[in-house]
């Protein structure tokens, strides 16, 4: 790849923090990212649309955005679909990618549809939450199982079922974050990331991350607040394994019609070694503890030319790269 000249970059405006319940998460994500393009000799500013109107980035002559945004009003397509409005080019996924994305339950649809391995579920709408409704999803799924926001990131609102009598509770508190609710069946084995950088047939697959969390308990705490959590890349699994999955993922990546970098959460079936596409991260943590800048280093690509990668990448859905 050629290497890219910051000052071509032009002014550049780093979104994080926002209204979402990822915030914090996203505060420490962006600040990384706008020190690291700061490093790299680029013209970065800090953005916090919780706190500044969008259309300030166009008075203030704001030349494209990186989004360090997480959660709702970051990675869901309606901060994209307003840039897309100022005509200032972003990083990471458009408008329809971002919004499919955004929603565990339609990107299910879509992977079926494509016969892309994916958990068995059921969506509980908001209207179909009686007693019996959500006693009747073990039958379906079987136990244990999850239950999980469709609209929520970083493990925000999940719960591990393990019988019967905790249903109740974990819709409940799904319900807090999403009216509605998605039950999933529990794959047993382990837990593997895939990163994605580019676009179409020019998307390539980054090493494979391992995640081995204390009793599987790989939770927003674990995620991003302590040590427990252990993270191996390379992977250490075998070869077709790690190529296995990298396929899948970029399968999963193009028929979303991601663009400019993502991540795939999957989960290696034990009894079989199978993988299985969990979710697809639009706008992917950029943290201390996060799993792109490990999997990049892991390919030779440091932080700081990560994030002026993924800053080269910024387009908008109606006019390519600029």
């Amino acid at each position: 790849m050629n290497p890219i000249d910051p000052k071509t970059m032009g002014k550049v405006a780093v979104l994080f923090g926002g209204t979402s319940a990822e915030r914090e998460i996203s505060v420490m994500s962006g600040s990384g990212v706008l020190e690291a393009l700061r490093a790299r000799g680029v013209d970065a500013h800090a953005f916090d649309p919780a706190e500044r109107d969008l259309a300030e980035l166009k008075r203030d002559g704001y030349a494209r955005c990186f989004i360090a945004l997480h959660g709702r009003h970051g990675e869901d397509g309606t901060v994209q679909g307003a840039l897309e409005l100022l005509g200032i080019p972003y990083t990471g996924s458009g408008v329809m990618a971002s919004s499919v994305a955004m929603d565990k339950v339609m990107t299910k649809r879509i992977w079926q549809a494509d016969g892309l391995p994916t958990p068995k579920y059921v969506r509980l709408a908001f209207d179909q939450q009686s007693r019996e409704q959500i006693h009747a999803v073990p039958d379906v799924l079987g136990l244990p199982l999850i239950v999980k926001p469709p609209r929520e990131g970083s493990s925000i609102g999940v719960t591990k079922v393990m019988g019967y009598s905790q249903m109740q509770d974990a819709v409940a508190l799904s319900a807090k974050y999403d009216a509605d609710v998605l039950c999933e069946e529990f794959i047993e084995g382990e837990e593997v990331t895939c990163a994605v950088l580019g676009q179409g047939l020019g998307a390539v697959a980054l090493p494979v991350v391992r995640i081995a969390a204390p009793e599987g308990a790989y939770d927003y705490q674990n995620k991003y607040f302590t040590d427990e959590v252990k993270y191996h890349c390379p992977s250490g699994l075998p070869e077709a394994e790690e190529r296995e999955i990298q396929h899948a993922t970029l399968a999963a990546y193009r028929t979303l019609g991601c663009r400019g970098w993502g991540r795939a959460d999957v989960m290696i079936r034990a009894s079989d070694r199978k993988p299985f596409l969990l979710e697809m991260n639009t706008s992917p943590g950029m943290t201390s503890h996060s799993l792109v800048p490990m999997s990049a280093r892991a390919a030779g690509i440091s932080y700081e030319d990560l994030c002026l990668r993924v800053l080269a990448s910024a387009a908008l859905d109606s006019g390519g790269h600029v």
